[in-house]
């Protein structure tokens, strides 16, 4: 039917002869004319489709096989002598019932084959058509595609510019490409002439299209472009796409995936043909045109872009979407499908080198003028973003030589270069060392070559590092002090470079900020004394400038931070910062800081005008002085402020102290209100701040950011001073009173709050691997030299003062906050911390472990949840391969913290570990609204990952770790009842440190070694807490150090368990008692000296040994002997710790009480257990005798105590009497009080000295008037007994001068004299007892060890404090005396020398000895004495006179001429006989 209703069905036909006439040119046109008509006649109302004319006969005829392959024949031939090629290939499959394709007319046998058949039907056509026309079959179809490919670009009604297809276009296109595609597989498609037909009619294609060309395999984009001759009609036309497709790739659409596949295909395609190393060969045109042509589009791209940031661009406007969109090219996934890097790196350097060189319009005078304003901070986030990118393909080290390259090749853009170094400081950690190398290649090329352009580059990049602030590089007067401050500087090598140095400063004058003038006159470079005249005219030329410009160097302030280009504040403000700053530095050192001191003298205008004005400010004077009043006080005191100043400042605070309490308080409401504006700014960033962490997209905003916020924190705190070196100047930080002032803490408050905020929101979106590096840039940001004291403080208040008080969030966020510090160790000072802590620098990552004990169950609780969370992050937050960096960021304290409250509060941790599954983050039970700590503590200690932390050296919780945090716990506030600790106790010591290896700070199984290491911990332990945190009279061992009783208990029982534990296999020599092992090994880790420190600590530590013994069995003193032997009981480890230390200790010949009475119960128990314990116990006093004498002298000061315990003791082990050495000491009392009785005293029942020391300690407790009468009771006693109680004596002397309080009712200097005048009047020699020596055999060496080593060196003091007691006609005659009174005379001379006659007088004059003078008033009657007494020695006193000449040489020159002459009369009596003249 619709057969008869068109006459004319598809077009006329021409015929091929009168088709062939035409010429080439006229064909190929009416072919497409005929194509045009074709679809104009589409549009008219005869025409019907295909449907509607072959509808009925379809439905009529019914055929059989022959039949339809006849009509199938028929149907080929009408559609080949009537078609219309251009409808053809446009016939798109539409829905159902409204459109039949030509493909179901042909083929409808069934689906699948349609396409084949089509094609084949399609490519028949044409085929035919090009036989008609005398065309090539492939240059038709590539004509035909063209065609049909532009009008679907053609078809949408949106006006250009536009690169996107529509929906339905890309429908008509798919259908397009696929009839291609066939076209090109039966080699019926030429692509060259497919790509003129294209050129012809560019300004119509649409850039998707020719992508999707691409894509499709049909024409590649390299193709394309290499098809058109005009290279810069290329450039043109591909750069306007590219521009329009960055437009719409960043415009809300739904393809914009479509956007950005296509701009990441052209840029791959640019970037691989352009910086392409060895060229593809196999295009049709040169490589190069294409090279070429590809780097020009990028070029022209990137210039445009940075044209726009340059014009100054608004946020969201079309042109910022374009700029944004075409730096995100420059990302490294974006060349992911390039196989080799070499292509995007030399992109990347292209790139850095067109933006280093873009429009070099400014000079060097404007980039020192300009350079402030190219700070990281004020760069434009897209132009940093960029350099970012580039940054990542490239290493610090090719980025620096880059930039070298660049700079001394090419003219460039300072804008641009300076804010890249900007950049790079600030965004590559090894930036700084690197480019610190760099300024010093240049100085050092600059001063050997004289070279202008090197010198400019140098200060400039150095100036420029400088402005982003300490953590990125010094500030510019510590580097310019570096550079130039000292003879290494690089101006030093000769006057040449001296010369160049000082020309190129002061050509820069008058282009300088005054900030620098500043740095260059008060840190001026080093010049030797003859070229001075060098740097005082620079000078005399920068103070003119200075002057000009209305900066006076003068009025600078005491710390004002001359490492920055700002504004020069006022005198005013200034001064009242640097008060600021100086009453924190005399919180700290308690002195008047050496810039106040400095100011006062050097810079007394500054000083008085402006610093004391602001330092006096009036106010109400609080009752107890304050900071800033001890200040003042100070200043008064070293007549640093004028009396006059200082009454009127008096009498102003009087003033003000009578207003109203209202008055003042508005008065002291109106100091910060000037600081709230900046306060509200930095509140802003940081709010700022949280939605670049919260937004990955934002991610590249956040150092600008972060640079924003250090800008505002500047502000806000005012920093004056040169916040930029923490050289030299570690953290002063009272950890029991930290102090901070109000604003300051108003400053941290915030910067932590807005911390633990942001980190709380980024752990909700992401783990903290995954949230970028903003948390370690904000904690680099805190790392400044003035807000780090205070940052610190602030922590030490809310982490060891208000702990219970914090909440989950705020210990997490802490927790963080403290990894991060760790992870800037290096770039921080040391801490100095003071009490309760002995005052050292420590790291600041240690710092936390004082911060947080383990003492009481709420510290614990508190401790438990910051370890945890601060090795949760730190785990989370470093990847497996940078595992030594978590390691270095945590404090090995922190880690071991956690082992021991795991320990201490989960017995179930106690078990062998149950490994959790290693996908299972520990940080995750921290991140929820209410965190179970108890579950994420175990969560973590089931991490393999922590396994392995704690493998690593140093990290591992020890034995000794353990002692030393068990000690800490006060037992009365402990999370663990008295049950349960002990339980802890005998798992962590018998079960788990006991067996374990000491490899991993175990005991190796040996209960001994776990003995020896209690004590020795529990030792530092108690040393420590009395040297800050006990009273001078609290019990160290048993009471006063809390928490240490339960852990002494420990070390009772396990020397029980040594006591009663097996022997030692076979016959080996016994080991002496671990004890002395410890106590020896500590004892010679002291400093051995007389100065009264190293006594005391002395002193200490011999005083914690005594009192652990005390708490030990007794048997630990004496060891016991084996039944079957017949031996002494081991005392040698005892008697040596007797004799070498406690004996220096000992008072007037005895030791304590306590000590005496412990070890004879030891010598009683060991005796009991031998076979003979009557001769035991006699063998061991016997060699106490000579092995140490002292235990007996103690015993008999003793005894009246001693007695009744020892008889009590004796009758628990035998019926016997007490053994006879024992009754010797008895004997020796009884004999004692039998001389002060008025009945004869018996003989002597032993050894003399005995006898002497029991006579000497009776006649002390005595306290007689008058001792001569009982001296006469001792004459048929023998002359030894008067020697050694003249010894003894001596001693009670000395022990008089160093504690007068030992004397008694008779002085022990009378003492000494009736005993003294007692052996003159009987002739005995007493001279030896001055002459004892180690080397003596028999009494001389125990003498020695009854007295402590000091009292022997005072015996000089002792001999000339009897001088005038002295029967000087008797001494004269003995031959030892000259020796001796010059012997004593030199060392007296060499006791004041160093002091301690000054020391000795004066505890003498606190006591009873006030009237015996001084020390110059002895040494000058002793020096008199013996000028008078050398002339009257006899010849044989002066046989080893050499000696005592040698020795007098450096000491007194009057008495060694005497000892001369008296020689030398000696020698030769003649020369000094008198003359006979009868």
């Amino acid at each position: 039917m619709g057969a008869r209703a068109c006459p004319r069905p598809m077009g006329r036909k021409r015929g091929p002869e009168s088709e062939r006439r035409r010429p080439w040119l006229v064909r190929d046109m009416s072919a497409s004319q005929a194509l045009g008509a074709a679809s104009d006649l589409g549009q008219g109302g005869c025409r019907r489709a295909w449907v509607e004319l072959l509808a009925g006969r379809v439905k009529r005829q019914k055929l059989g096989p022959e039949g339809e392959q006849k009509v199938r024949e028929s149907a080929v031939r009408l559609l080949r002598s009537h078609l219309n090629l251009g409808d053809l290939v446009l016939e798109v499959e539409g829905p159902p019932g409204k459109q039949l394709c030509l493909s179901r007319l042909i083929d409808y046998d069934g689906p699948g084959a349609h396409i084949d058949l089509s094609s084949s039907l399609i490519g028949s056509a044409l085929r035919d058509q090009a036989a008609q026309l005398g065309v090539p079959a492939a240059v038709l179809c590539s004509q035909v595609v063209a065609s049909g490919l532009v009008r679907v670009c053609e078809a949408d009604a949106v006006p250009p510019p536009k690169v996107l297809l529509t929906p339905d276009q890309r429908k008509k296109l798919s259908s397009l490409f696929e009839i291609a595609q066939n076209l090109l597989a039966q080699s019926m498609f030429s692509r060259l002439s497919f790509c003129q037909e294209l050129w012809k009619v560019q300004n119509s294609l649409l850039l998707e299209a020719v992508w999707r060309l691409h894509v499709q395999s049909i024409v590649s984009l390299q193709e394309l472009l290499e098809s058109h001759a005009d290279s810069q009609a290329v450039v043109a036309w591909l750069s306007r796409d590219l521009r329009l497709l960055c437009e719409q790739t960043e415009a809300p659409c739904k393809h914009a995936d479509v956007a950005r596949a296509m701009l990441a295909d052209f840029v791959q395609m640019l970037v691989s043909r352009g910086f392409q190393k060895n060229a593809d060969v196999r295009g049709t045109v040169d490589p190069e045109w294409m090279s070429q042509v590809a780097v020009a589009v990028l070029e022209r791209m990137l210039a445009s872009a940075l044209e726009a940031l340059a014009a100054g661009i608004q946020e969201g406007s079309a042109a910022h979407k374009a700029v944004s969109c075409w730096f995100g090219v420059f990302s490294g996934h974006m060349y992911g499908s390039i196989i080799s890097t070499e292509s995007p790196k030399r992109f990347f350097c292209h790139t850095l080198t067109q933006i280093l060189t873009h429009k070099p319009v400014l000079k060097v005078s404007d980039a020192v003028q300009m350079q402030r304003e190219w700070s990281f901070a004020r760069t434009p986030p897209l132009l940093s973003g960029l350099y970012r990118r580039l940054f990542v393909i490239l290493s610090p080290e090719e980025l620096v030589g880059h930039l070298q390259e660049v700079l001394e090749t090419q003219e460039v853009n300072w804008q641009h270069v300076l804010s890249c170094v900007s950049t790079l400081v600030i965004c590559l950690p090894d930036a700084q060392q690197l480019v610190n190398d760099w300024v010093s290649r240049l100085l050092t090329h600059a001063f050997e070559s004289c070279d202008l352009d090197s010198m400019v580059l140098a200060f400039l990049v150095a100036r420029q590092a400088a402005l982003e602030g300490p953590a990125a590089f010094p500030s510019y007067a510590a580097w310019f002090q570096a550079a130039f401050g000292s003879a290494r500087g690089f101006h030093g090598s000769s006057k040449k470079a001296l010369v160049f140095l000082f020309k190129f400063l002061s050509d820069l004058v008058p282009f300088e900020a005054p900030r620098y003038l500043q740095v260059h006159i008060l840190h001026p470079p080093l010049v030797p004394s003859k070229y001075r005249t060098l740097l005082t005219d620079y000078v005399a030329l920068a103070r003119t400038r200075l002057a000009d410009l209305k900066v006076s160097v003068e009025n600078m302030g005491l710390y004002e931070d001359l490492s920055s280009a700002g504004d020069v504040t006022e005198p005013r403000c200034q001064a009242a910062q640097d008060v600021e700053k100086a009453i924190m530095v005399f919180e700290h050192t308690g002195k008047i800081p050496a810039a106040v001191l400095e100011a006062s003298i050097f810079r007394r205008s500054y000083y008085l005008s402006h610093f004391l004005p602001a330092l006096l400010t009036p106010r109400v004077l609080p009752r107890v002085p304050d900071s800033r009043a001890a200040l003042i006080e100070s200043l008064r005191r070293a007549d640093k402020i004028p009396p006059s100043l200082y009454s009127t400042y008096r009498q102003a605070c009087s003033t003000v102290g009578e207003k109203k309490p209202e008055d003042a308080a508005s008065q002291r409401e109106v100091e910060p209100s000037c600081k709230e504006e900046p306060l509200g700014l930095l509140t802003t960033a940081l709010r700022e701040l949280r939605a670049s962490v919260t937004d990955p997209t934002q991610r590249d905003a956040l150092l600008a950011q972060m640079a924003v916020i250090s800008e505002q924190l500047r502000s806000a705190l005012g920093l004056g001073e040169d916040d930029s070196d923490f050289e030299g100047a570690p953290v002063q930080l009272s950890v029991r009173a930290p102090k901070l002032q109000p604003w300051e803490q108003r400053v941290v408050d915030l910067l932590l709050t807005s911390f633990c905020q942001n980190l709380m929101a980024a752990s909700s979106v992401a783990p903290p691997d995954r949230q970028g590096p903003w948390a370690a840039h904000f904690v680099r940001t805190l790392c400044r030299r003035r807000l780090l004291p205070a940052l610190l403080s602030r922590l030490c208040q809310l982490l060891h003062h208000q702990g219970p008080s914090l909440s989950a969030s705020h210990v997490v966020g802490l927790a963080a906050l403290a990894v991060h510090l760790g992870e800037s160790r290096s770039a921080l000072p040391e801490v100095h911390v003071g009490p309760p802590t002995p005052a050292r620098g420590l790291p600041v990552p240690e710092l936390f472990d004082i911060l947080l004990p383990c003492r009481t169950q709420e510290s614990s609780a508190l401790c438990l949840k910051f370890c945890t969370a601060a090795i949760s992050y730190s785990l989370c937050k470093f990847s497996p391969q940078s595992r030594d960096i978590s390691y270095s960021c945590l404090s090995p304290g922190l880690i071991k913290k956690f082992q021991f409250m795991v320990f201490r509060w989960f017995s179930e941790a106690r078990d062998p570990p149950s490994w959790e599954d290693p996908a299972s983050s520990p940080w995750r039970p921290l991140c929820l609204p209410s965190v179970d700590w108890q579950r994420a503590a175990l969560c973590l200690w089931k991490q393999r990952t922590l396994r392995e932390l704690l493998k690593q050296e140093g990290l591992h919780l020890t034995y000794r770790d353990w002692l030393q945090l068990e000690l800490e716990i006060q037992p009365e506030v402990d999370s663990l009842s008295d049950t349960e600790r002990q339980d802890f106790h005998q798992w962590a010591i018998h079960q788990h440190f006991l067996p374990a290896p000491s490899a991993t700070g175990g005991c190796d199984g040996d209960l001994e070694v776990a003995c020896a290491t209690l004590v020795d911990v529990l030792m530092d332990f108690c040393q420590s807490s009395r040297s800050y945190d006990h009273s001078e009279n609290s019990d160290l061992v048993l009471g006063g150090c809390t928490g240490n009783r339960d852990i002494f208990s420990r070390l009772q029982e396990m020397a029980a368990d040594l006591e009663q534990g097996p022997a030692p296999l076979g016959h080996a020599a016994p080991r002496g008692h671990f004890l002395f092992g410890v106590f020896c090994r500590r004892l010679q880790a002291l400093a051995r000296g007389w100065d009264v420190a190293s006594r005391l600590q002395r002193q200490q530590e011999l005083l914690m040994c005594k009192r652990i013994l005390l708490g030990l069995p007794p048997s630990v003193l004496v060891g016991s002997p084996r039944l079957e032997q017949l031996a002494a009981p081991d005392c040698d480890d005892f008697f040596h710790l007797v004799n070498s230390e406690l004996r220096n200790f000992s008072h007037d010949g005895a030791l304590t009480h306590d000590i005496t009475a412990h070890f004879f119960r030891g010598l009683l128990n060991a005796c009991s257990r031998s076979r003979d314990p009557s001769l035991a116990a006699d063998l061991t006093l016997t060699a106490c005798q000579t092995q140490c004498p002292l235990l007996l002298t103690s015993a008999l000061l003793w005894w009246p105590h001693l007695e009744p315990e020892l008889h009590r003791r004796w009758r628990r082990c035998s019926q016997s009497p007490l053994p006879a050495e024992l009754r010797r000491l008895q004997e020796a009392r009884h004999f004692a009080r039998s001389v002060l009785s008025p009945l004869a005293a018996p003989p002597t029942p032993g050894p003399a000295w005995l006898c002497a020391a029991a006579l000497h300690f009776v006649i002390r407790r005595a306290g007689k008037e008058s001792i001569r009468w009982e001296l006469g009771q001792l004459d048929g006693q023998g002359e030894e007994l008067l020697v050694f109680l003249f010894f003894f004596s001596l001693m009670g002397l000395l022990s008089s001068h160093l504690t007068p309080q030992a004397a008694g009712s008779l002085k022990p200097l009378d003492v000494c004299a009736e005993v003294l005048g007692c052996l003159q009047r009987k002739r005995v020699s007493w001279l030896p007892l001055f002459q004892l020596t180690e080397t003596d055999a028999g009494l001389g060496r125990t003498l020695l060890r009854l007295a402590p080593d000091h009292q022997v060196r005072l015996l000089p003091l002792a001999f000339y404090s009897l001088l005038s007691y002295f029967d000087e006609d008797a001494l004269l005659q003995e031959d030892a005396f000259l020796h001796v009174a010059v012997n004593m005379y030199l060392k007296l001379v060499g006791l004041f020398v160093a002091g301690e006659t000054g020391a000795v007088w004066t505890l003498a004059h606190g006591g009873d000895l006030q009237a015996q003078g001084d020390p110059v008033s002895l040494i000058t009657n002793a020096r008199l004495f013996l000028l008078q007494s050398i002339p009257r020695c006899p010849k044989r006193s002066f046989s080893d006179v050499a000696e005592l000449l040698g020795a007098s040489a450096d000491c007194d020159p009057e008495v060694r001429a005497a000892l001369l002459s008296r020689q030398q009369a000696v020698l030769d009596p003649d020369l000094y006989q008198a003359p006979r003249l009868f």
